[in-house]
This record gives C-alpha cells, sequence and structure tokens, in this order.
C-alpha cells in the first residue's frame, strides 16, 4: 500500500496535468519560480506550467494538442514517421514555452505508446535532441498514481473503497483507493491495454447501424476480458460505490451531457454526473454515424472517431463498479507530477 499526499485544494483556475522526469531549466534571479509538467500520451501532448500559491498552485501557462502519436501502432507495433512528426512540431511548441516562462523545474512523461513501440526509445533520443525535452516512459502503475494524485480530491465524500479511472489513448489505468485514514491509500490498479486509440484501431469501424452494433460490442467484450483479472480482486463497492473518473473521454461526455456550445472546464470539473445519463450517452453515440458525432460542439471530427471506444472502456468501468454517480476531473497526470515536484523543493 501507498500513502498519496495530502489533497491539493480544489481550484477552480488550475487545468489537467499529468507526468515527467526533472529537468532544470537555467531559472533567472528575480523571477518566481515556475513549475511544468509535460504529458506525452498516445493521443495528446499537454503541457501545465505553474508557480505555487497557498496550498496549491497557480496556473501560469497550458498547451494541449492532439498529436496521435500511438495511431497504427496497433498494427505495426512502432511509431509511424508521421506521427512523429506531428508530436515533435508540438514538443517544440513545449520546449518555447518552457524557455519563455523561465521555468525552474520540469519534468516530462510519456507512457502507454512510448513503452508499447519497438522505437519508442529512438523517438525519446530524437525529441531531446530537437527539443531539449527529456521525456521518461514511466510504467503503468506510476501513471496511475500519478493520475490519483492529480484528481482524488473531487471524490465525493465517504468512507467505503472508491474507484478512480484513467482512460488514455492506449491503455486505462483503474485504482482502488481507501480514504478513511487523512491522505487516501492505494489498495490495488490494474493497467488495461485498451485506450480509445488501440481499441478503435483493433475493433472499431463500420458504416451502417448494424455494423457499427457488432463493433461497440466487440469492444465492449475485449473491454470485459481485459478488466476481468481486476473483477475478480475487487471487494464489495458497499451501498454508495463512489466512481471518478480523468479523462478526455469523461470530460467529452459531460459536455454532451450539459449540451454545451464549447468546452468550459468551470463547468465540468468537479461536476457529478448520473451514471444512467453518461451510460445513455455512451450508447447514443456508439449508434451514430462519425458525420453525425461530429455535430457534437465539443467532439467535433477531432474526436468523433476516438469517442466511442472511451465509450465502450467507460460502460465496462460501470460494469465493474456499479455506481449512481460518476464524478468528472479535468486534471490528472500532470498535476499529479506538480504536486510532487512542488513537495520535493
Amino acid at each position: 500500500m501507498v500513502e498519496i499526499p495530502a489533497e491539493l485544494p480544489r481550484r477552480r483556475d488550475s487545468a489537467p496535468a499529468r507526468s515527467a522526469r526533472q529537468q532544470p531549466a537555467n531559472p533567472r534571479s528575480g523571477f518566481a519560480r515556475h513549475y511544468a509538467a509535460l504529458d506525452l500520451g498516445t493521443n495528446n501532448c499537454r503541457l501545465l506550467i505553474a508557480r505555487p500559491q497557498g496550498e496549491g498552485f497557480a496556473v501560469v501557462d497550458a498547451f494541449s494538442r492532439i498529436v496521435r502519436l500511438g495511431e497504427g501502432l496497433a498494427s505495426s507495433g512502432k511509431l509511424s514517421d508521421e506521427a512523429i512528426e506531428r508530436t515533435i512540431a508540438a514538443l517544440k511548441v513545449c520546449s518555447d514555452k518552457l524557455r519563455r516562462r523561465n521555468v525552474t523545474l520540469a519534468r516530462s512523461v510519456a507512457t502507454e505508446a512510448c513503452r508499447r513501440a519497438s522505437n519508442g526509445h529512438d523517438f525519446i533520443a530524437r525529441a531531446y535532441d530537437e527539443t531539449g525535452i527529456h521525456l521518461d516512459i514511466i510504467s503503468a502503475e506510476e501513471e496511475a498514481r500519478l493520475a490519483v494524485l492529480g484528481c482524488h480530491a473531487l471524490l465525493e465524500p465517504g468512507t467505503g473503497p472508491a474507484l478512480v479511472f484513467d482512460i488514455g489513448g492506449g491503455s486505462t489505468e483503474l485504482v482502488l483507493i481507501d480514504t478513511r485514514g487523512t491522505v487516501p491509500t492505494v489498495k490495488d490498479w490494474h493497467s488495461a491495454p485498451w485506450g480509445v486509440v488501440s481499441l478503435t484501431e483493433s475493433a472499431g469501424g463500420g458504416d451502417s447501424a448494424a455494423e457499427r452494433a457488432a463493433s461497440y460490442a466487440r469492444m465492449r467484450a475485449l473491454v470485459r476480458d481485459s478488466f476481468a483479472p481486476f473483477a475478480a480482486r475487487l471487494p464489495s463497492p458497499g451501498e454508495r460505490p463512489r466512481l471518478l473518473g480523468t479523462s478526455g473521454t469523461v470530460t467529452t461526455l459531460a459536455s454532451v451531457h450539459l449540451e454545451l456550445e464549447r468546452y468550459d472546464r468551470a463547468k465540468v470539473d468537479g461536476l457529478i454526473a448520473p451514471a444512467a445519463a453518461m451510460r445513455r450517452i455512451s450508447q447514443d453515440l456508439a449508434g451514430m454515424s462519425i458525420s453525425e458525432r461530429a455535430r457534437f460542439p465539443c467532439i467535433g471530427r477531432e474526436r468523433a472517431d476516438l469517442v466511442v471506444a472511451g465509450c465502450a472502456i467507460l460502460e465496462g468501468i460501470l460494469d465493474l463498479w456499479p455506481a449512481e454517480r460518476l464524478g468528472i476531473a479535468d486534471r490528472g497526470i500532470r498535476e499529479g507530477i506538480l504536486r510532487r515536484l512542488m513537495e520535493a523543493r
């Protein structure tokens, strides 16, 4: 069991977070101390720069871009040249922000795509040569713990065990925590090899309604099988199971639930949504064509092809841990990294 440090105060001015390796960045005297966390996932590249403020931190700058680093990885076993070029371009933007913001200490992490790709370490070396950013390929366990560290403050109060999950591009992390003490304790965790990119490439597709239904059923079956070892270990969730999700899937579905015309983090981060409503939205989206899904303002063309895989994973989690309410977090790995950096200093 590993204890997680005391939670951050809930902040509406902080942005999502993820994990990385420590990098000093030539601080200048006379400037406020800034810290940075960069999370390079299978689908997104995200940067958060912040300065300490009270018991938490204030966001100074942020960056997020869909790079689809893991595109084609399921079939080829390697990162494609096109995906690498897209990602290097995004990392150059991050590198420029780190220099301009006089970052004192940064950590940059890479997750499932780089863990799985045969050329993952070659990509890491090239990224460092061209951008100066050292990406640390972290384990699935550390990824899960950082996500919990960054978002657990949004859990509903309660005494029973709680499940926190992060649906990524290449994998999904599930963490069972005990919140009865002064700090949460990780009781068990599981990493499933399905995220929105890997699951879409393995089982997605279909033009007709019947083909889409069959595809969604395949996705649900793959997810269920990948969760089976964890399901066998899970204790009873108790009378009032608590569930908290951090990922683009849950924030996107929350935006659809709220009928937002544009994404609004202040309305989404910390939202408690009925699980039945999230399941209904998932099933509705799974039955739509890509063009129909793209008409939702907070889905658009960028997410229309991948969101159904996220829906299948979310339904698998709701089957696993039958909570009536789902907490939504627009924070996670990056915040967890920032907390560790600031506490260490």
